[in-house]
């Protein structure tokens, strides 16, 4: 098990990164092209979109990893049911949209949102592709489809923004993506729909899915709830530093987590019943992604003044300390996400609602705290949450897998120490009289030799499981 986690995270996140990387270069080059405010208005109304995504992607394709043997009249009865949704979802969205522009006084966002949320049924539909490749841990085959589509998304955008589309670049982008990566992804698996529909077949994978989607839309509404209340209460400007101050640590922690995510859920799904093997599977994706995750979320915090003038250029300056902080506020997120897909994978889903019908409301008392305060403090108020979250999510397999919070606290730790030392020998480089180009270039090059040589000083365990299992 362990091996075919180990190959499915390398296969995946190679995926993840490559075409992160690209949409992410990609984005600069939009980002240097349009204003915070257009960033704004798009992230504002990209919550929606998200939003009615989770009707559409959530629940049903997680049914169908879980179940044991899924067969065609599973995945094509899932098929129509998210098809039927994402259906209903746009007509809704298409009705309510000039109620949303009236409420941020903002009239253009009618006419976004009617044309962003054409993208929810292509999403349904990819949203199966993603299930059956997870069912059948085919993460090298869609290596190709994701960069793809995300060099060929980043172009149009790129063109629109070039061709003075204004915000309408960075909708060609997201809408173009969605369609590329249906297409290749088509291309490259078998699975198509079939005229075949059962709800004796339907009955018990919505009984787990709507748990899934309730998890799932509850957990993104409050996620999304920050942005909804930025946008409102500051400027959209303050919203796009924001956002783009999360975008980065955001960049490398959900790469991670959605990896993570892909390969462990249905991994761990095949030994659900073997308690012992789900937990062993759970303790070494721990150890292995706080090992990467850890580190490069630190380093980051390090030197975001660097990455935002390099990248972004002055103008978005005051997105560094937003991005600090937030680096921060994501360093534990893989451990909960971990433990989540454990609790997916052994069938658990009404323990998952439980747990965000508990979380919410601490969330909820935090940013209200925080946006009394100042748009900084509501960033801050991310960190306090997501250390709490992470308890909270741990909390279930002490229990179900007996797997103890010293357990999980050992697993962790040494990647946590073992960053936090390396930041500590790379912020002497800011002292340094040296050009923002070069400080970049040497505290890259002192973080990343500096925790390998900690890890192999102080023999830390994940380091030797990842160096093993590649060169085998």
């Amino acid at each position: 098990m362990r091996k075919k986690i180990v190959t499915g995270f390398f296969w995946k996140f190679g995926e993840q990164i490559s075409s992160q990387l690209v949409s992410f270069v990609l984005s600069i080059i939009l980002a240097r092209l349009l204003t915070p405010n257009d960033y704004g208005v798009v992230a504002l109304v990209n919550v929606f979109i998200i939003l009615a995504n989770v009707f559409v992607t959530s629940g049903f394709g997680t049914s169908l990893i879980q179940k044991e043997n899924s067969d065609e009249l599973d995945f094509s009865t899932i098929f129509y049911l998210s098809e039927l949704t994402s259906i209903f979802i746009y007509v809704v969205i298409f009705f309510v949209a000039p109620f949303i522009a009236d409420f941020y006084k903002n009239p253009e966002m009618t006419l976004i949102l009617r044309v962003f949320a054409l993208q929810l049924p292509i999403s349904a539909f990819n949203s199966i592709q993603q299930a059956y490749i997870s069912k059948h841990i085919m993460f090298k085959k869609v290596f190709v489809s994701t960069t793809i589509s995300a060099i060929l998304s980043g172009i149009i955008g790129i063109a629109m923004a070039y061709s003075g589309f204004g915000v309408w670049a960075l909708i060609g982008q997201y809408i173009s993506n969605t369609i590329i990566i249906s297409i290749t992804l088509a291309m490259q698996i078998s699975w198509r729909p079939r005229l075949m529909f059962s709800w004796s077949a339907g009955k018990p994978l919505l009984s787990f899915g709507w748990k899934m989607l309730a998890t799932s839309l509850l957990g993104e509404f409050f996620n999304q709830l920050r942005s909804l209340i930025l946008g409102k209460v500051y400027t959209a400007s303050d919203l796009a530093y924001y956002n783009r101050g999360l975008r980065f640590p955001e960049l490398v922690s959900n790469n991670v987590n959605n990896t993570i995510s892909s390969v462990l859920f249905p991994v761990l799904s095949e030994y659900g019943n073997n308690l012992e093997k789900v937990k062993e599977g759970l303790r070494h994706a721990i150890r292995m992604s706080t090992f990467i995750l850890m580190p490069l979320l630190f380093g980051m915090m390090i030197t975001s003044k660097e990455i935002i003038l390099l990248l972004l250029t002055k103008k978005w300056i005051s997105a560094v300390p937003f991005m600090q902080i937030l680096c921060m506020s994501c360093v534990f997120d893989t451990v909960s996400n971990e433990n989540i897909q454990a609790l997916k994978a052994i069938g658990r889903s009404d323990i998952l609602l439980k747990l965000e019908i508990l979380k919410k409301p601490i969330y909820l008392l935090l940013l209200l705290l925080g946006l009394r305060i100042s748009v900084m403090a509501m960033a801050e108020t991310m960190v306090i949450y997501n250390i709490l979250a992470v308890l909270i999510n741990m909390s279930p397999n002490r229990k179900l897998l007996s797997y103890s919070f010293t357990e999980q606290i050992q697993d962790m730790v040494p990647a946590f120490i073992a960053s936090i030392a390396m930041s500590i020998i790379v912020s002497f480089v800011s002292k340094l009289d040296l050009s923002i180009g070069i400080a970049f270039l040497v505290k890259v090059i002192l973080g990343v030799s500096s925790y390998v040589l900690i890890a192999v000083i102080f023999r830390i365990k994940a380091f030797k499981e990842i160096i093993v299992y590649r060169t085998k």
